[in-house]
């Protein structure tokens, strides 16, 4: 019994002090506020805290008209309200706290907050807060095309002299530090009125001197290889991508990347199409034959001896340069080549086509190595796979006599070498990489589209044989042979796989197009002409 009283007592006690609290809160929310508290210079005298609230929200509002100009870099300027920056008060206790001067503590601490207002009146200060995410986005949308990069100091080689091009200071708009600025300034600075404030700009300076650049004049690695064999399509690329890395200027511990230099691979950046290696398969593509101008620079590279990052073998070898001396570039399988001028000088890359068909870098900087020291590099074949097969393919989209052959590619596993002399004695041999080069058969798309069903048993006859070049004797004399198409529409092959063996003895219904066959192109059983792919 004792202790239920003693709890009931206690809840008693609870429920009292609570409802004494919010007797108290209301109270205070009640009270009126003293003559002689402000808050800026707007006097709050006689009004309630709620009240003292309202008006400073509705003269915050009131500020949301005033326009604050962000001086940008050369003297742009950009344009904000106090509402664009989210402006807000973030010390919204000073209203509670002005309700209770006067009018809290005992009667002496009453009588003294009194006493103090009537010889100097309290004055309270609006803190500002601003939404550094819109400021940002305003920043970002509004400033970014007044921002610009350190453009660094290059060179130009002309009539077999180097020209400092002047460098170009960046200024970029600080964000972060504008929107911190901006808010100190409206918290200390500010008049309530129209205004204007510098934004924080960082200054970039541009890397490269004269005297710097001066340094750059010895040849550290030259390399050239021929494409007197590519079509015009190949050509025009190989000198397109040669002249994108002609000029630049690489400075120390910079990286190369020969795929943003080169890339895209667009007829707006001036490529055509042209073959290039593609599963094994020779297709034409935009860009065909970039990877001449890639493995020319690797061995001019490779002559100047700086740090290689990155490099690729072809997938099937390529014949402008010996086994494993290639680097692939290709923007399917993320290929690049890259690499470092790990030297203490800038370096220079002059690229240079001729009208003979070779294309030529030449790597320039400032040369330390004596001159006893010699580099050169050998090819080591490892292992020859010649292809033991012919794979045909019948193309219901052709007609009989249309052949198109691509040429078998041995397979090869090679290493490449290093070799340093001094004075011409070998010092050391060190291999650099090794690469594996597939191989692949000698192919033949060949038509089968015919409305004669003897003139299709007998082409299918041949294919069935898996001799390419039986195949191009019977397609030429079938060709040579056909009479005009027949009325109607002509035999449709049903699907089938490829490639195709005639049961001996068997009719044989001309074969659906294989949607897998690589493209072909008609000729008239001859061998597709074979130019240096990628």
């Amino acid at each position: 019994m004792k202790k239920i009283i003693r709890g009931i007592l206690c809840l008693g006690i609870a429920c009292s002090v609570i409802g004494l609290s919010r007797i108290q809160a209301k109270a205070q929310e009640e009270y009126k506020i003293l003559s002689g508290i402000y808050v800026e210079d707007m006097s709050l005298e006689g009004k309630t805290a709620k009240e003292a609230k309202a008006m400073i929200d509705a003269y915050i509002n009131g500020l949301s008209s005033k326009v604050i100009r962000l001086t940008a870099l050369d003297g742009n300027v950009v344009e904000i309200t106090p509402s664009q920056a989210g402006l807000s008060w973030s010390n919204q206790e000073i209203v509670n706290e002005a309700a209770q001067i006067g009018q809290s503590g005992n009667v002496v601490q009453r009588y003294k907050a009194v006493k103090d207002l009537q010889h100097e009146n309290k004055v309270y200060k609006l803190e500002f807060d601003v939404d550094k995410e819109m400021i940002a986005q305003i920043l970002a949308e509004q400033c970014s095309e007044y921002n610009s990069e350190a453009k660094d100091a290059t060179l130009s080689r002309v009539d077999g002299r180097f020209i400092v091009n002047p460098g170009q200071t960046g200024q970029v708009v600080d964000e972060a530090a504008s929107i911190q600025s901006l808010q100190d300034f409206l918290n200390n600075e500010w008049d309530r009125e129209d205004a204007s404030l510098a934004l924080v700009v960082t200054v970039d300076e541009p890397r490269g001197t004269e005297e710097e650049l001066s340094k750059v004049k010895d040849v550290l690695g030259t390399f050239t290889t021929s494409f007197s064999t590519s079509g015009s399509s190949r050509s025009a690329n190989v000198r397109n991508g040669c002249e994108l890395i002609n000029g630049a200027t690489l400075y120390p511990g910079d990286e190369f990347s020969t795929y943003e230099a080169v890339s895209p691979f667009s007829q707006d950046n001036g490529y055509y199409m042209a073959g290039s290696y593609l599963n094994g398969q020779v297709v034409d593509s935009l860009g065909g034959g970039i990877c001449q101008v890639s493995t020319t620079l690797y061995n001019a590279v490779l002559l100047s001896e700086l740090e290689v990052t990155e490099r690729h073998n072809h997938s099937m070898i390529v014949t402008y340069v010996d086994p494993s001396a290639d680097a692939a570039i290709a923007e399917s399988s993320g290929k690049d080549f890259k690499f470092v001028n790990n030297t203490e000088a800038p370096i220079y890359i002059e690229g240079v086509t001729t009208d003979d068909k070779h294309i030529t870098f030449t790597i320039y900087g400032m040369e330390t190595r004596p001159g006893t020291h010699g580099v050169r590099y050998e090819s080591e074949v490892v292992s020859k796979t010649y292809p033991d097969t012919e794979v045909i393919y019948p193309d219901a989209s052709q007609p009989i006599g249309a052949v198109s052959v691509q040429s078998a590619h041995i397979g090869y596993s090679a290493n490449l070498w290093k070799i340093v002399t001094e004075n011409g004695v070998e010092v050391s041999r060190e291999k650099i990489n090794s690469s594996s080069y597939k191989v692949t058969p000698r192919t033949a798309t060949v038509g089968v589209l015919t409305a004669d069903p003897n003139a299709y048993n007998e082409i299918m006859a041949a294919i069935g044989t898996n001799s390419i070049d039986h195949v191009k004797n019977v397609a030429a004399a079938l060709a040579a042979a056909a009479a005009p198409p027949a009325e109607g529409v002509p035999i449709q092959p049903p699907a089938g796989g490829v490639p195709v063996q005639p049961p001996a003895g068997e009719t044989q219904q001309p074969p659906a197009a294989d949607p897998a066959a690589p493209p072909a192109e008609a000729v008239p059983a001859a061998d597709t002409a074979q130019e240096p792919a990628a």
